[in-house]
């Protein structure tokens, strides 16, 4: 089970927003509505983590729509746990985060870069990070990807 930060919510929510702006400055997109429920409840219990695996349909699906937005991997193909570093002073996952990213969840994912955006001790945040602003997130999977069996693909928002 991965925990989904309350920050993610907020940068879908915003994502989403930009998206899907409000025809009369009142109402919102139904991907905002879905996202906001679970942002205001995430305040009122003061909870900083939401499960990934029970949020609502429509919230998760929103969620993962603005999460194939983002860059998967945080590499910047300077990778020194291939040297025999158990962390890789270019982007700053584990030796076993790099190995196993493929099969991680969306929300494991972001969870690691939640890490090591807050470490910023990688190359990616320092030397390189001219670099790491040109990724183009090309690797990531379609967000149906992650839909649940039987429920319907998240829609188009472009």
């Amino acid at each position: 089970m991965a925990a989904l930060h309350i920050t993610d919510i907020e940068a879908a929510i915003n994502w989403w927003r930009e998206r899907s702006p409000s025809p009369d400055g009142i109402s919102a997109c139904p991907e905002v509505r879905a996202l906001a429920e679970v942002y205001a409840l995430m305040v009122y219990y003061h909870e900083p983590l939401a499960d990934e695996d029970s949020m609502p349909a429509r919230a998760r699906e929103a969620w993962l729509t603005w999460y194939a937005s983002t860059p998967d991997a945080p590499c910047i193909a300077i990778c020194s746990t291939s040297q025999g570093d158990d962390v890789c002073k270019g982007c700053g996952r584990s030796f076993d985060e790099v190995q196993h990213w493929p099969v991680f969840t969306p929300g494991e994912k972001r969870a690691v870069w939640r890490r090591i955006t807050l470490e910023a001790t990688a190359w990616r945040f320092n030397r390189y990070a001219e670099r790491a602003k040109l990724s183009s997130g090309a690797d990531h999977p379609p967000a149906d990807v992650f839909a649940a069996p039987g429920a319907p693909a998240p829609r188009d928002a472009s």
